[in-house]
């Protein structure tokens, strides 16, 4: 069986090992551009010798940013700042996937650490969009529900910033259909009520997360893998389920999805989610299984063994370290010794590598 520490080929991708850097908001961009903390941030988890980072959500339109903080490929303007974050974790050894997102009902809010609350449009919040005119919770506005042409207008949106990752030298794409962001709200029953070729039916929920995976993959590299996150249960009933997950998993393999990055919730505030170590690793072992596509599992994964486990055991193609991560940079390294692999380091930091480390 594969281990955490063999290498891993998508497409003409091959990573140097099976560990991961999810996606995870920094909320310290302006106007959509990288600087110096996303170059620190994203260059110190490369340089620790994770296999692929994906980037924070980065907006594909302004009005579909999380925060006026987030990271944005509407505009040309935008590439050579991330290039720069992209060619230096390169550099390391550690492609980048670029994670496009548009958080539709939960967009203008203020930044992670800051109180929870939307962004009032006197300082600087804009009007939401979605699929149903339904807020996410009291403390939300009501958002406009999107016609066809807004639709469809989105569709080209993403397609726009999958060009403009491609010249930025991402590796891969990542389509955020996950935590209560806009795709996934077309998705889910619980925030999609239209009567129209987007609502209703399991076929017609899926539509526009088909339609957008189809727009990407026809202007993203064949040789280059396609990545989608999913959110594979409300834990609600009533909401989207991990059937339906695996069903949308069968499709999206035969549009040309590589993987298929396996988390849960985040469409509505009042989920009971049991929460622990490893809790959302059998959502990915299912969609591995059942839709036959490899998968990557995340949540509460913090220990060596834990992580080599998943790997091991056929539960999952790749982890992501997301906390942990946090705290070490380094922690793909840590693990290395720690089961017994020799994990090349950075010639920089060799005087302060185990017996055995192999200069990178």
């Amino acid at each position: 069986m594969a281990h955490l520490f063999d290498t891993f080929t998508l497409r003409d991708l091959t990573l140097r090992n099976r560990i991961a850097v999810p996606a995870m908001c920094q909320y310290s961009a302006r106007d959509g551009l990288s600087g110096d903390w996303h170059f620190a941030h994203y260059g110190a988890r490369a340089v620790g010798g994770a296999a692929l980072i994906v980037s924070e959500a980065i907006a594909v339109v302004p009005d579909g940013r999380i925060s006026s903080a987030d990271l944005g490929l509407w505009d040309d303007g935008q590439i050579e700042a991330l290039a720069r974050v992209v060619r230096f974790a390169l550099d390391q050894g550690c492609p980048m996937a670029a994670q496009l997102a548009h958080a539709g009902r939960k967009a203008s809010v203020r930044r992670g650490w800051e109180a929870p609350a939307a962004l009032p449009r006197d300082q600087g919040g804009w009007p939401l969009t979605a699929p149903s005119p339904i807020a996410f919770s009291d403390a939300y506005p009501k958002p406009a529900e999107l016609d066809a042409a807004g639709i469809a207008a989105i569709v080209e949106r993403f397609a726009d910033a999958a060009r403009r990752a491609r010249d930025a030298g991402f590796s891969a794409v990542e389509i955020h259909a996950a935590h209560g962001y806009l795709l996934h709200q077309f998705l889910s029953p619980l925030a999609n009520r239209r009567a129209d070729d987007y609502g209703g039916s399991f076929a017609n929920r899926t539509r526009l997360l088909i339609e957008v995976v189809d727009a990407v993959r026809a202007v993203w590299p064949d040789r280059l893998p396609l990545i989608a996150r999913l959110s594979a249960t409300d834990w609600v009933d009533g909401g989207w389920t991990p059937e339906e997950t695996v069903a949308v998993c069968r499709v999206l393999k035969t549009r040309g999805v590589d993987l298929i990055d396996v988390s849960s919730g985040g469409i509505v505030p009042d989920a009971k989610i049991p929460a622990g170590p490893g809790f959302q690793i059998g959502f990915a072992e299912q969609v591995r299984r059942e839709a036959d596509i490899p998968s990557a599992a995340v949540g509460l994964i913090t220990a060596p063994e834990q992580a080599d486990r998943v790997v091991r055991g056929g539960q999952a193609d790749m982890v992501l370290i997301g906390r942990e991560i946090l705290r070490n940079p380094y922690w793909p390294m840590t693990a290395a010794r720690e089961l017994g692999h020799a994990a090349a380091w950075p010639a920089q930091y060799l005087c302060a590598a185990p017996a055995g480390a192999k200069m990178r």
